[in-house]
């Protein structure tokens, strides 16, 4: 055994493709490895700017030897009358590369045929491994190719040295019109020479003692948050920014720059967002987390005059804020509700309309949830009307991710209600998985009204995502209403939502249009059935739930709850093949069936004391469940477990005498119906 590195040397590779990069040529050459039999006890990707790297330790030198056997013709099949070989026969040898002598007879109890065995030297690894690594460059996840000079080589930047080692031999191969070799090079500018590779073992730290390299991109973070951590334990943090940077640079040096006090002014998310996204620079905060008139940029080199270097950025971001100040005050001097007049000329969809009909639909719509939580419909009226209102200002024009943010400091400076203000902030949220909630309860009505416009309507016009395709975000908008709903503890029906947002468009748009709320259902249940099963509810528990069609997720939740809980007391597995037993006598059941239990002709004493024992429990569940206290019914009902194992084990349901029949089918579904309060427990 011995290690085998692979290095694709490119020009500056997209930083924001970088991870996913290394991750997928790992992954792909783990795949290509063991598709060929090939063992190795490690791996690891190292990813730089300049660099695709994998090492493999412990890799095999060759394949196993393996047994091929393989079964030809019948020997009935085999040869003709005067023993000679068919043509079945000479084609099954040809296959094999063998000669007819070289096959053998094998008999089993099904009969006889020709039989060919051989032992097969397993390849060599350095004969294989160029097809392999071929194939897992092949398969990255590269959305464009890049052409360069007069071939036609295609990658996503062009290739500049081939790196293919095994022990510490280099690998005959060619690659991108590379031919492999041993030397890596260094940083671009404080080591751009060869670096020579003299084993794999050696490759990482070759790099970093001769090449200025850190070729590991969790090393490299690691580094930029340490020194960042020396200069300002209070720097603002931001895992997108900080991976980004961690992406850009081989040889990182942290400095600290300043730009000028009066931008203070601005508001803290303008100040945050314009040095990451200009600059890639981190904010830095004093000990109360206000932030201070300091930035901290990650440069790519140790320069001998690093004041330059801070001077130069300084330069760049002062003439940004310069700009995020302009932006900023000029959209100060109107109030936003003047912005609705320009939201007629930004189209939402085409069909659908534009921003200002949108926003009067959604008005509509949180007006409506509104009354049912118990919050203030005039400021949810009026956070609807201003929604969309800060997308037409310079400032969401520069910055498209501050939208919602700025609305919120434009409503406060205009000052509209507090409430009205952070709604117009809280509408986006959740703006990813497992992102915050709407604190406000404005902010819960707009966020989800906002949301449900938008699937209902794109439901309307057939736009659904398909695959991993979701361009107007439904699966997210999706389970955002769901999480609002049940996290918040609010008490709405989505069936009613959805059925109000459809009567929206029937009003707004004036022409034959409909739109079926009982995809839209089956979409929300998707959803929220994902939701669960990431949380560890199982299928059946969802299943059992979902059989009682409860369109509140709120009353969903409570009732996923009960059941979880339900599932783990001892009678449950009995309770639940019981009413699986139920439903199956049911199914075959005549269907007039009188739905009253005659006492007099419950025979049995077995039957009588399950009918007594249900009748009891019958008025204990109803208090229960219409107080949706549905842990507890399913914990009453699970005292009925003794009086049916006694009913199963001693009554026949189906008796001869049609009445008696007929009386304890009834008596089924009696028991049928107390269990289907909350879930179906047969699914179970």
């Amino acid at each position: 055994m011995s290690d085998f590195l692979v290095e694709i040397g490119t020009e500056e590779l997209p930083p924001n493709s970088l991870q996913k990069l290394g991750d997928a040529l790992q992954q792909n050459l783990i795949v290509g490895l063991k598709k060929a039999n090939l063992t190795f006890t490690s791996s690891y990707n190292y990813v730089t700017p300049r660099r695709l790297a994998v090492l493999i330790t412990d890799l095999a030198s060759k394949q196993p030897e393996r047994i091929i056997e393989r079964r030809g013709p019948a020997l009935q099949a085999a040869f003709d009358k005067e023993g000679k070989p068919t043509k079945a026969t000479l084609g099954f040898a040809d296959s094999c590369g063998a000669a007819v002598s070289d096959l053998d007879e094998l008999t089993t109890e099904k009969g006889s045929w020709l039989f060919y065995k051989q032992k097969q030297t397993g390849e060599k690894t350095v004969n294989l491994i160029p097809e392999i690594v071929k194939q897992a460059l092949k398969k990255l996840p590269i959305p464009r190719m890049m052409r360069w000079g007069a071939g036609d080589n295609e990658f996503i930047r062009p290739v500049h040295w081939l790196v293919l080692m095994y022990g510490n031999k280099v690998i005959k191969a060619e690659l991108f019109g590379r031919k492999a070799d041993r030397y890596s090079y260094g940083h671009r500018f404080h080591h751009p020479e060869k670096i020579a590779i003299t084993k794999p073992a050696d490759y990482v730290e070759l790099l970093y003692k001769e090449g200025f390299v850190v070729a590991s991109f969790e090393k490299r973070k690691y580094l930029i948050v340490e020194q960042i951590k020396k200069i300002n334990k209070n720097t603002i943090l931001k895992e997108d920014l900080l991976n980004e940077v961690t992406s850009l640079v081989e040889w990182p040096v942290v400095l600290l720059g300043s730009f000028k006090a009066h931008f203070l002014r601005l508001p803290q998310e303008v100040l945050i967002t314009s040095l990451q996204k200009h600059q890639k620079c981190f904010s830095v905060a004093d000990d109360n987390n206000k932030l201070l008139s300091h930035f901290i940029a990650v440069s790519n080199i140790k320069s001998k005059k690093p004041k330059q270097v801070i001077t130069g950025n300084e330069r760049v971001i002062n003439a940004r804020l310069t700009d995020a100040e302009f932006f900023y005050n000029n959209d100060l001097k109107q109030p936003l509700e003047d912005n609705l007049e320009r939201l007629k000329k930004v189209i939402f969809q085409v069909k659908l309309g534009t921003m200002y009909e949108k926003t009067q639909r959604v008005a509509k719509l949180a007006e409506y949830i509104a009354a049912r939580i118990n919050t203030d419909v005039k400021d949810a009226s009026r956070a609807a009307q201003l929604s969309k209102t800060d997308l037409v200002t310079e400032m969401v024009g520069e910055f498209p991710e501050l939208q919602g943010i700025m609305g919120c400091y434009y409503a406060k400076a205009n000052k509209e209600p507090k409430a009205v203000a952070i709604a117009l902030q809280e509408q986006y949220m959740p703006r990813f998985s497992g992102d915050s909630l709407p604190a406000s309860k404005i902010g819960q009505a707009l966020a989800i009204a906002d949301r449900l416009d938008t699937l209902v309507g794109i439901f309307a016009i057939n736009q659904l995502p398909t695959g991993d395709k979701d361009p107007f975000g439904l699966r997210r908008a999706a389970l955002g209403i769901l999480r609002i709903i049940i996290e918040k503890k609010l008490e709405l029906n989505l069936a009613d939502l959805v059925e109000q947002a459809i009567e929206n468009y029937l009003q707004d748009l004036h022409e034959a249009w409909h739109s079926d709320p009982k995809p839209i259902m089956e979409f929300f249940f998707d959803r929220l059935q994902y939701w669960y099963l990431e949380q560890g509810i199982t299928p059946q528990i969802f299943a059992a739930v979902l059989a009682r069609k409860p369109t509140a997720p709120l009353d969903f939740a409570k009732r996923i709850q009960a059941v979880t809980k339900f599932q783990k007391l001892a009678e449950a597995e009995a309770l639940a093949s019981a009413n699986k037993r139920v439903s199956n006598i049911l199914k075959k059941a005549p269907k007039d069936i009188s739905a009253a239990i005659d006492s007099k002709l419950l025979i049995e004493p077995e039957e009588q004391e399950l009918a007594k024992q249900m009748a009891i429990k019958d008025k204990q569940i109803r208090s229960l469940y219409k107080a949706k206290e549905y842990t507890k019914v399913l914990t009453e009902l699970a005292e009925l477990k003794q009086p049916i194992d006694n009913f199963f084990d001693k009554v026949m349901v189906m008796a001869d005498d049609k009445k008696i029949q007929n009386n304890r089918l009834a008596l089924l579904t009696k028991l049928r119906e107390l269990f289907l309060h909350v879930a179906d427990i047969s699914l179970l």
